[in-house]
């Protein structure tokens, strides 16, 4: 016999979600990263590769063509031989840096509870 479903009494999120549609402008692999290295200034591709050690080329590219289309950051065409570009949040972009902060600031506390316990646990008599 199905469990009945019960109705969920919690206020639904407004319409459209304000949260969704934040976590929509930093969404995919790598791209809080980038926002984050662009935080100080504008970078030039291999320079974000250098901040960003694990992330590959292919991902990188796509995922700064992902931030751009979204209005989080802007790709500038250097007049240099050879022509180079350089990358550099929006007023969008920079707007996302302080949540991006406490999220750091929020996984530091989590790293040092869990590293915390593993201390205790380790210290406990088996």
């Amino acid at each position: 016999m199905p469990l009945k479903v019960r109705k969920n009494r919690a206020e639904p999120p407004p319409q459209p979600c304000r949260l969704t549609e934040c976590m929509a402008l930093i969404a995919g692999a790598w791209a809080p990263n980038v926002i984050w290295s662009l935080r100080a200034g504008a970078r030039r591709f291999s320079e974000l590769r250098v901040d960003i050690p694990p992330v590959t080329a292919k991902v990188l590219s796509r995922r700064l063509s992902e931030l751009e289309e979204r209005g989080v950051v802007t790709r500038r065409v250097l007049a240099t031989s050879p022509p180079s570009v350089e990358y550099e949040l929006t007023a969008l972009g920079a707007e996302l840096v302080p949540a991006l902060d406490a999220i750091v600031s929020v996984g530091h506390r989590l790293k040092a509870v869990r590293s915390q316990g593993r201390r205790q646990a380790k210290t406990r008599p088996p």
